[in-house]
């Protein structure tokens, strides 16, 4: 491969000196200096700036930049000085800043001109010799000489200031202008800005809003406060919208922020008659919401609002658990704490943007007193019985489902979930055992709720209790098949098979049934026995219910549907004109708590008296005489006979579910003891207290005295043992 040779070109400098004319540089300045004269003066278009940019191109080439740089300086200045005073000379407000507006722009269209002709010494001399280029050159000169003069800077400020004063007082001002006059000061830099400008701008506007705040808070109510905060809030928003540094809006919001809102917080929510308690009172959702985005803006704005709110609730709450009016009907106990739930959970939704340590503080409050009431969870549980028994008048599925939601939310609340657990057991007894249940889908919708929020082992006896439910169905079926011929035309028995430890079914005394009764009891009896091996049937008669054909005065028939007591007493009268309460008692050996809430609802309800009572009177008494009611009248064939009783536990009832509620609660903290004990085998007394709560919470609080003597047993059995040298510490025995 043949390889070219490069030719090397060399350009060599003139050998000969090139002599210039000694005044060529100061006569070629004065060409350029008449040219900067002419367009300050608005003569610019006789200029030729082709000649003018070659003439400046050639002082720089002949090595004059710092004579043309020092001539443009000085006669800049010259001019703006001749402007000054120009500027100076103008009447005060919107004149003062419209000369010197017309100034500025004239200004910026010179630079741009000179800066044209100068470009080459501009790109060229000013960085080699760390100039200020031409165009930032003019904007400092401006700056000083204009800005900073003694006679216009103060003014310049003052104008400004006085003009945000009578638009804040409601005056029309022309923003255009302030808005020039503002990015005149933005252009020559932002520290010009900030110090001649936005510094006092916030200092004086600190001392506006601290005045003004003192008057609204001694002349408003809290609300109208809150309306005057938010619209010089949003005044100032738009005020720099319009005419100021968008930078400044963190600044004069954080200003009015400080001396309208969190300088007064804590007056405005304590505020009597219209402060935060009020607006939560009667539902001011708009003053809320306002009161909220403002107090979001400052620091514990929120907190200060959570802190009072929460301190409401929890009084408002305290007094309504514990109110002894409201006490006696557990439905609308429960009916209030779920309309104080809807009001506040709309509260926190709407004006309080669904905030979630809002909604914490509200279900922490919810906690706090419903636990205040022991009785908190039978109400609840008598609530949902109503709602089940009697349903919601024209309400949808949907609805109830919403209603049984809300219940949900109120039972999350409770403590002793174990105590609602056995209420609702034993409503849903009664529910089931009366067919008095509004609908199955509703019930088991319920069962599935509760099995959601607390597991499996919770809802297993509930749904044992239908499936008994089902079982007792196909029982009866076959009993009636089986044994039809062998009944007759005696009385129809329908049984209800129930697995012992499924219902709540206690030991109760044996009633003395009607002969009658008895006997199609045995025959079931037998049936069922012969059918199950290995069973045994124990009678629950103050669970049943009956319907007796009867026939008053002038042939009257009614068909009466009574409990199995009432039954039970008013088949007596078969026999009997007039009977005593203790003839009663003997005869039935019902017990006598039940037998006068039976002889109640037969003999002292209107309309359903089916007894006459004397001496007539709404209790009864051992020296009562009943007799069969010949003259009692009904418009309907059926006539329903409610059992007169307690919506809620009298106090021996209630001492005596609490016993077993208690003696329900050892062998599960007993089970958490172990369960504990097996994985970590060794533990001190402390941490074993704070485990077993922190399993059990779900259910119960454990008391920690009850832990301890449960400790004690587990020792006393050999499941645990004392450290020997540690008392407090103990050891898992395998």
């Amino acid at each position: 491969m043949n390889s070219q040779r490069r030719k090397i070109f060399k350009i060599e400098a003139f050998k000969h000196k090139v002599e210039h004319d000694p005044k060529y540089a100061e006569r070629t300045w004065k060409v350029l200096e008449h040219a900067i004269h002419e367009i300050y003066n608005n003569n610019a278009s006789r200029l030729s700036f082709e000649e003018l940019y070659r003439t400046a191109y050639n002082m720089v080439l002949h090595k004059y930049s710092e004579k043309l740089y020092s001539g443009l300086v000085a006669t800049l200045t010259w001019h703006l000085n001749k402007i000054a005073k120009s500027i100076e000379s103008a009447q005060q407000g919107d004149l003062f800043l419209e000369k010197l507006n017309e100034k500025w722009a004239d200004h910026n269209k010179a630079l741009q001109m000179i800066r044209d002709i100068l470009m080459y010494m501009d790109r060229s001399y000013v960085p080699s010799c760390h100039k200020t280029p031409v165009h930032e050159l003019g904007l400092n000169l401006w700056r000083d000489h204009i800005i900073h003069s003694s006679k216009i800077q103060a003014r310049l400020l003052d104008t400004l200031l006085d003009l945000i004063q009578r638009e804040r007082t409601g005056d029309v001002i022309n923003r255009g202008l302030m808005r020039s006059i503002t990015k005149m000061l933005m252009d020559l830099g932002s520290s010009v800005y900030q110090e001649d400008f936005e510094k006092p701008f916030l200092d004086v506007s600190a001392r506006f809003y601290s005045g003004e705040s003192q008057q609204f808070i001694e002349s408003c109510d809290c609300g109208s406060y809150l309306k005057k905060a938010e619209r010089r809030l949003n005044e100032e928003m738009e005020r720099v919208s319009h005419y100021l540094d968008a930078k400044t809006e963190v600044k004069i919001t954080s200003v009015v922020e400080r001396e309208i809102i969190a300088n007064h917080m804590q007056r405005l929510v304590h505020m009597d008659n219209s402060g935060l308690v009020n607006m939560l009172i009667d539902d001011k959702y708009d003053d809320l919401s306002r009161m909220y985005s403002l107090f979001k803006r400052v620091p514990e704005g929120l907190s200060t609002i959570r802190d009072v709110m929460t301190s409401y609730l929890r009084e408002r709450g305290r007094l309504l658990v514990t109110d002894p009016e409201r006490l006696k009907d557990p439905v609308e106990f429960v009916q209030c704490l779920l309309n104080e739930k809807d009001k506040h959970d709309k509260i926190i939704n709407t004006a309080f943007s669904n905030d979630k340590t809002f909604q914490n503080a509200l279900n922490s409050s919810f906690e706090y007193f419903i636990n205040l009431n022991n009785r908190s969870p039978e109400f609840i549980s008598l609530y949902v019985d109503d709602k089940l028994r009697k349903g919601l008048k024209g309400a949808s599925e949907e609805e109830v489902e919403v209603v049984l939601d809300k219940v949900m939310m109120l039972f999350r609340y409770l403590q002793e979930k174990d105590v609602f657990e056995k209420y609702y057991k034993q409503h849903l007894a009664k529910r089931l055992l009366s067919g008095k249940t509004v609908s199955d889908d509703a019930e088991r919708s319920m069962i599935v709720k509760l099995k959601t929020e607390c597991g499996y082992q919770f809802t297993s006896k509930l749904e044992g209790m239908f499936t008994d439910m089902k079982t007792s169905q196909d029982t009866m079926l076959d009993f009636y098949t089986k044994q039809s011929a062998e009944l007759g035309d005696g009385p129809t028995l329908a049984v209800q098979i129930l697995t012992t430890g499924s219902w709540p079914t206690q030991p109760s005394p044996a009633c003395n049934l009607p002969p009658e009764i008895l006997t199609v009891c045995e025959k079931f009896r037998t049936y069922y026995l012969g059918t199950h091996n290995g069973r045994r049937l124990t009678w629950q008669t103050n669970m049943g219910t009956a319907d007796i054909k009867a026939t008053f005065g002038k042939g009257q028939k009614h068909e009466l549907n009574v409990s199995t007591y009432q039954m039970c007493v008013l088949m007596l009268f078969n026999s009997a004109d007039g009977l005593t309460y203790r003839e009663i008692e003997q005869a039935t050996e019902i017990p006598a708590l039940d037998l006068k809430r039976c002889l109640q609802s037969l003999a002292c309800v209107k309309g359903k008296n089916i007894l006459r009572k004397e001496p007539m009177s709404k209790d009864i008494s051992e020296e009562d005489v009943f007799h069969f009611n010949d003259k009692f009248t009904s418009k309907f064939v059926k006539v329903k006979i409610g059992t007169v009783v307690a919506q809620k536990e009298s106090e021996p009832e209630k001492q005596e579910t609490r016993q077993r509620v208690e003696e329900d609660r050892k062998p599960q903290i007993e089970a958490a003891i172990v369960r504990i004990m097996k994985s970590r085998r060794v533990l001190d007394h402390n941490s074993i207290v704070a485990e077993v709560t922190k399993q059990l919470q779900s259910r119960f609080l454990p008391n920690p005295v009850v832990i301890k003597k449960r400790i004690e047993s587990l020792i006393e059995r050999e499941f645990l043992e004392r450290d020997k040298a540690d008392r407090k510490l103990y050891r898992y025995l395998a």
